[in-house]
């Protein structure tokens, strides 16, 4: 890789790199010309300032007016939108995984924004010169494509929240050994009462203000459910219509047993809908499920899977693993399970239903971009 990075010198061509860190009250701009470095600060979201300390950069550290500029920031909280912005300034960039920057062993580390800066930078200008391992480059959606996203997740959201909804007044309840049926399609008023009169088994009442607590409470838990079903409407009318391609690939998944709406949404807003993969080894790696072997010297253990990619997605599948021994049971990938795993323990078995749902994932997206039906699955009638 030195020899490469020495090739590229020769050939003197001139580019100013930037690496920006993103933070709530400012960014951190470190430029450079792969031998000096600039450092400035300009106030978040201030995109003219970017531009003036871009120009000043060329400035200061000697480079022609129309040199191309390469620039990169970490994937977080911001988003995408500064770099599509960015392109369309003519400035090319990166989203970079922040995992990607190299940190020391030592026990007690260095870390602050113009440290992480200068490695940034450091490392965009191996990653431009041939090293591609030096940086992970974040596969960026389309603004369409990100938006697509947003119903999924907002109803996996909306869940969460409405079970925590019902186990907090559960919970309160609880306190004084009550147990109520909670029947969402009863208003306020009526829970209301029936609190009121609901006695506690010493025979008293509840406290007041419990009662009052708990009916908060399952007003919260109402506003969370009449947002749930808006969002599930707007996802089937989205997907009844059938004018986006997505909507056929979902269709597809669903022909096989064991693979149901909610699942198809998830997997092709996700994934399949405007990811490419070029192969098997990708696919796993963007859901978190390639192995991560431990190996040197004597030592050769395995860590487990990587986790490093979309924990939804991962999520989804070692639950899908498990439908599919049942609703699969004929298929190769079951059979491949049984005699691999199906005698072993508990804990053997829960190792197994993750290999298992990284050969889902596989034959899932083999059977949408090639047609090819997972050997001896069913598909519905």
């Amino acid at each position: 890789m030195t020899q490469l990075a020495r090739m590229e010198d020769t050939t003197k061509q001139s580019a100013l790199y930037l690496s920006v860190e993103l933070s709530s009250s400012q960014w951190k701009l470190t430029f450079g010309d792969g031998e000096r470095v600039r450092e400035r600060n300009v106030d978040t979201g201030n995109l003219d300032a970017l531009s003036r300390e871009i120009e000043q950069a060329k400035w200061k550290l000697e480079l022609p007016a129309d040199c191309p500029i390469h620039s990169c920031y970490e994937a977080g909280r911001d988003g995408f939108w500064l770099h599509r912005e960015l392109l369309k300034r003519g400035i090319g960039n990166l989203v970079v995984d922040p995992s990607a920057i190299e940190m020391s062993r030592r026990m007690r580390q260095l870390k602050t924004d113009r440290v992480d800066g200068r490695k940034l930078l450091a490392q965009l200008v191996r990653y431009l010169r041939g090293e591609r391992g030096a940086l992970r480059v974040v596969r960026v959606p389309s603004a369409e494509a990100e938006d697509a996203r947003r119903p999924e997740r907002e109803r996996k959201r909306l869940q969460g929240e409405r079970t925590g909804h019902r186990n907090r007044i559960g919970a309160l309840l609880i306190l004084h050994g009550v147990r109520f049926a909670l029947n969402l399609n009863v208003g306020v008023e009526q829970f209301k009462t029936a609190l009121e009169k609901r006695p506690t088994p010493t025979g008293e009442l509840l406290p007041t203000a419990l009662r009052a607590e708990v009916v908060r409470e399952y007003e919260r838990l109402l506003a969370v459910q009449k947002q749930l079903r808006e969002v599930e409407a707007e996802i089937a009318a989205w997907r009844k219509a059938k004018k986006h391609p997505w909507a056929k690939k979902m269709d597809q998944l669903c022909q096989l047993c064991g693979v149901g709406e909610k699942s198809s949404d998830l997997l092709v807003r996700e994934f399949f809908g405007w990811r490419v993969f070029a192969n098997r080894r990708q696919l796993a790696s963007a859901a978190g499920l390639t192995p991560t072997p431990f190996a040197s010297g004597t030592v050769d253990r395995e860590q487990g899977i990587s986790k490093a990619g979309n924990a939804r997605v991962r999520a989804l599948l070692v639950e899908m693993a498990w439908l599919w021994l049942r609703r699969q049971p004929h298929s190769q990938l079951a059979d491949w399970f049984h005699e691999r795993f199906g005698k072993s323990g508990k804990r053997s078995r829960r190792v197994g239903i993750v290999a298992l749902a990284r050969k889902l994932l596989i034959a899932l997206w083999r059977f949408l971009e090639q047609g090819v039906i997972p050997e001896g699955a069913l598909l519905k009638a």
